[in-house]
């Protein structure tokens, strides 16, 4: 089984409770990736919405220190990758393909010199905003939440110019359409599910599903159980928002963003040692052509053409 997961908060905790990112007591572990016949994971430093200008960009700072340390302890079965013919070679080479990226730009500091900064520390994925307010936008959880600010504008479009992935998961939908008009390049929704099947406000909807997908851009399925399913979620619940993204249009669109060590889970999935438990079920229902392109597919195509 191949695994491409665009989202987990793994590396922050890990920093946080100096745990090794080889083995620890987390859902992701490189020991549980060597599972995978290729594994790539998206690590996250999430940045919490009362870090603000220089002490957020040094929070962000130490974490990805942290991070690329744990890469160069590891380089014997995982690769820090930096361009698409990066994760080509690790995956042809049989090694875990780690990128890094942020969530919330609150981690620049409020200063656009920062992104070039964050991008020579690795970065190739930046979530604009996590649920509040920052320089660049409204997360989606604001109040009376409004789009991009002036920030925001030139920072996608720098973002487009760099190479730098732009995530549009938890920004505010006035925000979503801004990105929408502005960007040039293919964006991504890393970790949200389907509004029409669940009514979160971190959740897409239809229009916004199919700008994306219309767009060449990639949408990662959440396991988190709030956006599943209003209390309790089980695997059934993550089938029905895979179904109805199919039903979208969305075979190449759909890919998975796990939100491992960051939620908490659907029913029946603890971690990354259930994926093969969760490719099975998802293979059942849909066959093996769409799953393997939900699982890998599809996630390693956008990363290796739209990424430098």
């Amino acid at each position: 089984m191949k695994y491409f997961d665009l989202h987990c908060d793994t590396v922050t905790e890990c920093w946080k409770k100096k745990e090794s990112l080889r083995k620890n007591s987390l859902c992701v572990s490189l020991e549980k990736g060597r599972s995978c016949e290729n594994w790539a994971q998206i690590f996250a430093v999430w940045m919490d919405d009362t870090l603000a200008g220089e002490e957020a960009w040094n929070y962000f700072s130490s974490a990805a220190d942290f991070f690329t340390s744990e890469m160069e302890k590891n380089t014997d079965i995982a690769s820090f990758c930096h361009s698409g013919q990066e994760i080509r070679k690790a995956a042809a080479d049989g090694k875990e393909i780690a990128l890094l990226s942020i969530e919330g730009s609150r981690a620049l500091g409020g200063k656009i010199e920062h992104l070039e900064d964050a991008w020579k520390t690795g970065v190739r994925l930046i979530t604009l905003t996590w649920n509040g307010r920052c320089e660049a936008a409204d997360g989606c959880q604001t109040e009376n939440a409004g789009g991009l600010t002036p920030f925001g504008f030139e920072l996608v479009h720098r973002m487009n110019e760099s190479g730098i992935i732009v995530d549009v998961s938890h920004l505010s939908e006035k925000g979503f359409w801004d990105v929408a008009r502005t960007a040039r390049k293919p964006f991504a929704a890393t970790h949200s599910d389907a509004k029409a099947i669940c009514d979160h406000v971190r959740n897409l909807t239809d229009e916004q599903f199919r700008e994306i997908a219309q767009g060449g851009g990639i949408v990662g399925m959440n396991f988190y159980r709030e956006f599943l399913h209003s209390g309790s979620a089980s695997t059934e619940d993550f089938l029905r928002h895979i179904d109805h993204f199919l039903h979208l249009g969305g075979e190449k669109t759909i890919a998975l963003g796990s939100d491992f060590d960051g939620c908490e889970l659907m029913d029946g999935v603890h971690g990354l040692e259930d994926i093969g438990g969760l490719y099975s079920l998802v293979k059942r229902e849909f066959g093996a052509e769409i799953t393997d392109a939900v699982f890998y597919g599809n996630a390693f195509r956008f990363f290796t053409e739209n990424l430098n």
